[in-house]
């Protein structure tokens, strides 16, 4: 089943140059990439673009330069919200006005809203906007679990059409799977979780991995989705050591480390996150060499 907002999205990351300020060629070049390589829309601005360290003009001018490279073949989506119920309506809107294909909305973090003040707080964001509104739920990050009742109160609400699911829980997956309306559009928020969220009837997943083995997360859904599952299960396990891989440090870190690897100049992260210790990106650089993705030699 084809999702709403397709099914391989990338949450790219934000390149950085030696000044630490965005490197928009080269966010540009990945841009691109990312398509060729089958992704059918990004999310900008997201965890993995480094969302907290980034100035409302630097998302909006990211949020510009993914609709001039490739907002006419695939879908732009923005992450503007944060645990500011009015700031994030306010930069929703602005992200409207610039033609965003929906918008990203990440549960309200360090605050810890109950489920009514979650319930409360997404609702009046999709009613600010005529956007379609992808739900993120990351209880890892955030400090609170939207549980699968309010995301269903929540799909009642005509433009919520979406929910990136990152809680690690096949229970949790499990209850939302018997909750949400036909046509809601469940995507996994990890990549190792992919195959879980497809068999229990979700469209594809909001990926890191895709920035490195894209095709092959495509193929892997499609496969599944033809019924393939033997051909979907070993895609998924030669792609199991790199899914872990890339969380070996907080992410973003690991991509960004193997994307400079790959020749992608996106920088380091911006504090407080770091570089990649050196015995992790060995084990790291060991998972990439074992996929083909860099010489041996490096």
């Amino acid at each position: 089943m084809e999702g709403y907002f397709g099914r391989l999205i990338t949450a790219v990351v934000t390149p950085f140059d030696e000044r630490g300020e965005i490197n928009e060629p080269v966010f540009r070049r990945l841009l691109r990439f990312l398509v060729e390589n089958g992704s059918d829309g990004v999310v900008v601005a997201g965890t993995t673009g480094e969302a907290p360290v980034l100035s409302e003009e630097e998302k909006l001018r990211l949020f510009d330069l993914a609709l001039e490279e490739i907002g006419g073949v695939a879908k732009v989506i923005a992450g503007t919200c944060t645990y500011n119920t009015r700031e994030s309506i306010r930069l929703s809107r602005e992200a409207e006005k610039l033609g965003v294909h929906g918008i990203l909305a990440v549960a309200p973090y360090y605050n810890r809203p109950p489920q009514e003040g979650l319930y409360r707080h997404f609702r009046a964001i999709a009613e600010a906007v005529s956007l379609p509104v992808m739900l993120y739920n990351i209880p890892s990050r955030t400090g609170v679990n939207i549980e699968p009742e309010t995301v269903a109160r929540l799909a009642e609400i005509g433009n919520i059409v979406a929910l990136k699911e990152a809680s690690g829980s096949p229970d949790q997956l499990s209850r939302l799977a018997m909750l949400l309306p036909q046509g809601f559009s469940l995507y996994s928020g990890d990549d190792n979780m992919t195959l879980v969220v497809l068999a229990l009837g979700g469209v594809g997943v909001v990926s890191v991995a895709s920035h490195l083995v894209g095709q092959d997360i495509k193929q892997m859904i499609l496969a599944f989705e033809e019924g393939k599952v033997e051909e979907a299960r070993a895609i998924h396990l030669r792609l199991y050591p790199l899914f872990r891989a890339l969380f070996l440090s907080t992410n973003p870190i690991p991509v960004k480390r193997a994307l400079n690897l790959l020749g992608f100049e996106v920088g380091e992260a911006r504090p407080p996150l770091c570089s990649l210790e050196k015995e992790k990106e060995e084990k790291l650089l060991g998972v990439l060499r074992e996929l083909g993705l860099v010489a041996s030699r490096v």
